[in-house]
């Protein structure tokens, strides 16, 4: 955990495509409203950041809280961003808060993540 640091940041960039949808509602998700991308496509941005780049490999996602404030649409590039705000060596906790924007700027959704962490890296 020594390597983590409070303001430590990642980010990711992705599109979802009408076949993205297709493939999602193929596997039990509920169709979303025509162009809209569904709301747990958005929370796995964040899952990918969390056991991909920060902290990475070992991460156990404990908790997710997401506000969805508006919606996401189709091929419409998106920004998920995760960002360090507490740590808690003791428990090998980390809490980050995460958010996603459009290219716009325009918030899609904010909220908070905890994980677990003693096993990252190991």
């Amino acid at each position: 955990m020594a390597a983590l640091r409070l303001g430590q940041s990642a980010e990711t960039r992705r599109s979802f495509s009408a076949a993205d949808i297709a493939d999602y509602v193929a596997l039990g998700g509920q169709t979303p409203p025509e162009d809209e991308v569904p709301e747990p496509l958005i929370g796995a941005m964040f899952s990918c950041l969390l056991g991909v780049k920060l902290p990475g490999l070992g991460t156990n996602y404990l908790k997710q809280a997401s506000e969805f404030k508006s919606v996401a649409y189709l091929d419409e590039l998106l920004t998920a961003r995760i960002e360090i705000t507490r740590l808690r060596p003791d428990k090998y906790l980390v809490d980050l808060n995460t958010n996603c924007c459009n290219a716009n700027g325009d918030l899609i959704c904010t909220g908070r993540a905890l994980v677990y962490v003693k096993d990252v890296g190991q």
